[in-house]
């Protein structure tokens, strides 16, 4: 999966932006972290400007270790993907449903 975010500079000189991208499982079965970094990307961006920052989220990253099958599995559910510029400030979020 691909997740897409546009960020614009509002100011009046370019500047960079670090985009991250948390996921977290609201209905895990395994004990897992609040959220977790699965990505991120610095972008420069002109004064005035917006760009459209990419971020891949391969499915194999969303699998866990299954001690007593040991092996990674994919834990089926929502899946909720939250993105801003810090753990503290994530406004853009939406919940998929793993299968």
């Amino acid at each position: 999966m691909t997740v897409s975010v546009d960020v614009t500079n509002t100011g009046s000189c370019a500047g960079d932006a670090v985009v991250q991208m948390y996921v977290k499982y609201p209905h895990s079965k395994v004990e897992r972290p609040h959220e977790e970094l699965e990505g991120f990307k610095r972008v420069t961006v002109d004064a005035g400007q917006t760009k459209t920052v990419e971020i891949l989220l391969p499915a194999s990253r969303l699998a866990y270790w299954n001690t007593k099958a040991g092996a990674f599995e994919m834990e089926a559910g929502p899946l909720d993907v939250m993105v801003g510029d810090s753990s503290a400030n994530l406004p853009l979020s939406a919940t998929l449903k793993v299968e």
